[in-house]
């Protein structure tokens, strides 16, 4: 005889054993699902930056490095000078006043000479040129007139290397009295004079119709460079650390001050 099924309540059923039921959206059959396959031989690689990664030149990493040392070393007032360089504005009155002055080139020499000697040649008399004004350039030369007190502004660029061949300049401007100015940069100053380079120009004399120009600009090179000699001579540079190094510091000055504050 069957056993009689027990009345009583039904049981539940467990729970999240239920499945619910996900209707998804029909898909398009216009737009087709092609996914890429990145394997190897397969889909083209997306493109990534690999600038970490590439072995840039030894003059690039050199480049860096000094640019990194420059920030994170403590740079004495001497050296921390040259960073300060002349406003743009300034700068452009400078070079367009140096540009006037430019000494003469090979090839206007050589005509000069060769008229020179024709004259010569033929006993005619020359008539005896005014000496030409122009702007006076090379360390050595450049000096003689700070020590003279014959020159009248020098510019003196920014990034000379090694930066001792002009490192005592300023001072020797401001012991003579000499206005001087920094300016970027010794390729720009090399222009100026048929040169690939110069680390000084000097100006000793200007035509009439300039002298108010450079008096101008003499005013407001004594007010940037020779009136600031005390703050120049007290300004430290460097000391700038990374990122991660001022996460570090803030971090171990928030404990600190954490701790202080329980200690009280």
């Amino acid at each position: 005889m069957a056993p009689k099924a027990s009345k009583g309540k039904k049981v539940a059923p467990a729970p999240n054993t239920a499945k619910s039921k996900i209707t998804k959206a029909p898909a398009n059959p216009l737009f087709e699902k092609r996914p890429k396959n990145f394997a190897i031989g397969q889909d083209v690689q997306p493109k990534r930056n690999l600038s970490r990664f590439v072995r840039w030149p030894e003059y690039i990493r050199l480049q860096r490095q000094k640019a990194i040392l420059k920030l994170r070393l403590k740079v004495p007032p001497a050296i921390n000078q040259f960073s300060k360089t002349l406003d743009k504005n300034t700068a452009l009155n400078v070079f367009k006043l140096l540009n006037k002055y430019r000494p003469e080139t090979k090839v206007e020499k050589k005509a000069r000479i060769t008229a020179a000697a024709q004259a010569v040649a033929a006993k005619t008399k020359a008539e005896p040129g005014k000496k030409p004004i122009n702007v006076k350039y090379g360390i050595n030369h450049v000096t003689a007139l700070v020590e003279a007190k014959k020159a009248q502004l020098v510019i003196i660029a920014h990034d000379v290397d090694p930066i001792e061949l002009v490192l005592w300049l300023p001072a020797l401007c401001r012991k003579q009295g000499v206005p001087y100015a920094i300016v970027k940069s010794k390729s720009r100053l090399g222009t100026v004079v048929h040169k690939k380079t110069a680390t000084a120009l000097a100006i000793t004399e200007v035509r009439p119709e300039d002298k108010q120009e450079l008096a101008a600009l003499v005013s407001a090179v004594k007010a940037n460079y020779n009136d600031k000699a005390d703050e120049i001579r007290k300004s430290w540079g460097g000391g700038i650390m990374g990122q991660k190094s001022r996460n570090m510091m803030a971090k171990r000055e928030k404990a600190a001050a954490k701790a202080k504050k329980i200690a009280v």
